[in-house]
């Protein structure tokens, strides 16, 4: 199918733009109609390249006057695939494909009204199922959201030809939304109601949906109509687990003044909606990504919308659908496909942002600081810098201040110091916001012969047996061991990455017999930040790899984050932030991948039994012959199926020996990540207990200054300390919850409040 695909491309015009869409669907009707067989491949180009939904019904509708078998199997595989599915991006584009053949005369508009209805139906009966629960709207919503969402491409020809019952679905909405729970700010939903009541008040009338249709009607027209059955209400437990996760499609972050983004309310819509679907369905193909987004079958330019959703869904909350490196290439080759145009527009957007740091959430920062760093690494690190000079006159701890300062050491980590410096040169002021250069702080260069004999016979390769005996002989009794071997042990590890993990694999003993406890272990973080203290990347990186190395707890860098020289730092550096992400992730990703390992184990263990018990049936099959009975099955496959039953039985030993290794490793891991939770949540209970006001004071405006509450540093050190304990538990929510009863409620319940 993919080289039908190719060669309807190579004959078919592009889709979009200019292109008359009469001429571009009757030349790809010509191409296709006398070679598609499976109505699968049809099915799977509207899923996936959704803007063209309205092309692939009219061609449906013309092959229907050919061939009224194949588009009955477009149909019933749409209408069975709707029934089976499970995602909920899924469900919503094949009832907007279903009602796009509707406009086609492909399905009769009574079955798309009964569909509608059917999800009507099914949100009322989980409102009175739930009453009085909140936690049932997310599901509801996402009914009358995929309703809602097929009404830019059919709406006018529902009210239209079957006008009495469109009104119905209608009403049943609104008596919806009069039930739903209100929430302090429009939410999506809602938000689209008020696009669709605009819609409907307008006459149906959209310029971001074309209606290759109309210019076929009188053709299309003689085509039969097929129905759908109504669509069976979702049931059994995998369709309960699915309704567990209903993702809110869209959190517009409005980062340009409405004059740059004007449009019809509806017409927003539907171009968030195709930017979002070419965003899903192209993950992993950037450059294809790019090139749909920048032929969008639309009238008008939208390329303040593109890059006001794009960087909306990079900084979503909880977690952005995918990977941020996706939309950081995604960005890039938009701005060389659209190289007079989109460059500024991005600019644009960073200065908005900019403006409104103080008011982002902390994730959002970080991601907007990581993106827009990896941005102009692809750029030459060209920016206009003289613009945001005047930061440097800021408070240490003043948010623009702050972003500025960690993106050019950001930059620096993808580049170098005198390139970094060179592209400020346009504002010499802000040289004082570059990081020192990255150089080691040795503290025994000159000096101290016992670090030379250490570093002497590390060279030689002496064994860690000898070199832990020679600690312990010349230096311990004397002088203490932590700053000389771990000092001399990084110094021979500064060269590069390969050298550090070299030291750490060869003399990770050495470390370990120095540093058995948390207070030890304490103290070797100290030695590996000031070693490093003018280099925050080799800092995070030397202590994560400590730690994979199981030579540093997570414990034990909790406590060093919350000591009183890194929380001081906590508001006006990401260096304590960077080195406690990077533990709480190892820490979740060693329980993740543990449980894929027992998983597939567990499916490796019903296999061999499959394969003993397709061997026992096999042999106790017999039959009888000549009045004596024998084994039925071919001598052959009785065979091969022994050998299968043996091997199996062998692998089965092992396999259940692996997984029962594998639980122990994994119920050790979720003590762990318990530990880590409670020590944490601790930590910034104390910290925060002695910083913020008491949960009865109310602040007075009047006196806001005096107080130091509610201005100043002291509040940004709140905020950026409260940020982090959001996107903490926003992003590991699942993990902490089962936990959560065992905090001290009569301290967290006050904390939290004050939060």
């Amino acid at each position: 199918w993919r080289t039908l695909l190719l060669r309807i491309g190579d004959k078919c015009p592009e889709y979009g733009g200019t292109t008359d869409l009469k001429e571009h669907i009757e030349t790809c009707y010509s191409v296709i109609w006398r070679e598609f067989e499976h109505s699968e491949l049809l099915l799977q180009c509207a899923e996936q390249l959704p803007h063209k939904i309205p092309l692939y019904g009219v061609l449906v509708g013309l092959i229907n006057l050919e061939n009224e078998d194949f588009a009955k199997s477009v149909v019933d595989t749409a209408h069975s695939s709707l029934q089976d599915a499970l995602n909920c991006n899924r469900i919503r584009l094949l009832l907007r494909f279903l009602t796009g053949l509707m406009c086609s005369k492909v399905i009769l508009p009574g079955s798309i009204i009964e569909a509608f209805e059917t999800l009507l139906s099914s949100a009322a009966t989980t409102v009175d199922e739930e009453a009085g629960n909140p936690s049932w709207q997310p599901r509801a919503d996402f009914y009358i959201t995929c309703i809602l969402s097929c009404l830019p491409w059919g709406g006018a020809e529902l009210i239209e030809q079957v006008p009495d019952e469109f009104e119905r679905v209608m009403v049943g909405m609104q008596s919806y939304m009069s039930i739903r729970f209100d929430s302090d700010e429009k939410d999506f939903l809602e938000d689209l109601w008020d696009r669709i009541q605009v819609l409907s008040n307008s006459g149906w009338k959209i310029d971001s949906v074309p209606r290759p249709h109309l210019s076929f009607e009188a053709q299309l027209v003689a085509g039969k109509s097929h129905s759908i059955s109504c669509p069976e209400q979702p049931r059994g437990k995998e369709k309960h687990k699915a309704h567990l996760k209903y993702p809110q499609r869209l959190r517009r972050l409005n980062i340009f003044s409405s004059d740059k983004t004007e449009m019809q309310p509806i017409d927003r819509f539907v171009v968030e909606e195709y930017l979002l679907d070419v965003l899903l369905f192209f993950n992993g193909s950037r450059k294809e990504c790019a090139s749909c987004m920048v032929g969008l079958p639309v009238p008008f330019r939208y390329e303040y919308l593109m890059a006001e959703t794009i960087l909306s869904q990079l900084l979503l909350l909880p977690q952005p659908p995918f990977k941020p490196i996706y939309y950081t290439l995604v960005i890039i080759d938009l701005c060389k496909a659209l190289p007079g145009a989109f460059p500024a527009v991005v600019a644009g957007a960073v200065r908005a942002l900019f403006e409104r740091i103080a008011d982002l959430d902390m994730e959002c920062s970080t991601r907007l600081i990581l993106w827009f760093s990896h941005h102009l690494s692809n750029f030459q690190y060209i920016w206009p810098w003289e613009e945001w000079a005047h930061v440097k006159d800021l408070p240490k701890w003043a948010p623009q201040r702050v972003f500025v300062q960690a993106v050019l050491e950001r930059e620096i980590r993808l580049s170098y110091w005198d390139k970094v410096k060179q592209s400020i040169e346009n504002a010499p002021a802000l040289e004082e916001l570059l990081p020192p250069r990255g150089e080691p702080n040795f503290k025994y260069e000159d000096s101290r012969e016992l670090s030379k004999e250490f570093n002497s016979m590390v060279r030689a390769r002496k064994t860690a047996r000898e070199i832990t005996s020679w600690v312990e002989e010349n230096i311990i009794p004397v002088h203490g061991a932590h700053e000389v071997v771990i000092q001399t042990l990084l110094d021979i590890g500064s060269k590069s990455f390969t050298h550090l993990i070299t030291v750490l694999e060869r003399y990770g003993q050495v470390i370990a017999k120095l540093c058995p406890d948390q207070d030890k272990q304490v103290l070797l973080i100290e030695e590996v930040s000031s070693y490093w203290k003018n280099n925050t990347q080799m800092t995070a990186i030397a202590i994560d790899r400590m730690m994979s190395y199981r030579l540093i707890s997570n414990l034990s860098i909790v406590r060093w984050v919350f000591s009183p020289s890194n929380i001081n730092q906590f508001h006006i550096s990401d260096r304590p932030w960077e080195v406690l992400r990077n533990a709480i992730d190892k820490t979740y990703n060693r329980i993740t991948d543990l449980r894929k390992e027992i998983q597939s184990l567990e499916r490796s263990v019903l296999l061999a039994e499959k394969a003993i018990k397709e061997y026992e049936a096999a042999e106790s099959k017999l039959e009888v012959v000549d009045g004596q009975p024998v084994q039925s099955e071919k001598p052959g496959r009785l065979k091969r199926l022994k050998g299968y039953a043996d091997k199996a039985r062998d692998d089965e030993t092992s396999i259940r020996e692996s997984l029962e290794a594998k639980e122990a490793l994994l119920a050790r891991a979720v003590e762990e990540n318990k530990a880590l939770f409670l020590s944490l949540y601790k930590s910034f209970r104390d910290v925060l207990m002695e910083r913020l006001p008491p949960v009865s004071m109310e602040v007075d405006h009047d006196n806001s200054q005096s107080n130091d509450y509610s201005t100043g540093e002291h509040e940004q050190w709140c905020l950026c300390t409260l940020g982090f304990v959001k996107a903490f538990s926003r992003q590991y929510a699942t993990e902490i919850w089962p936990h959560i009863e065992t905090l001290d409620s009569a301290v967290f319940h006050p904390l939290f409040r004050k939060a």
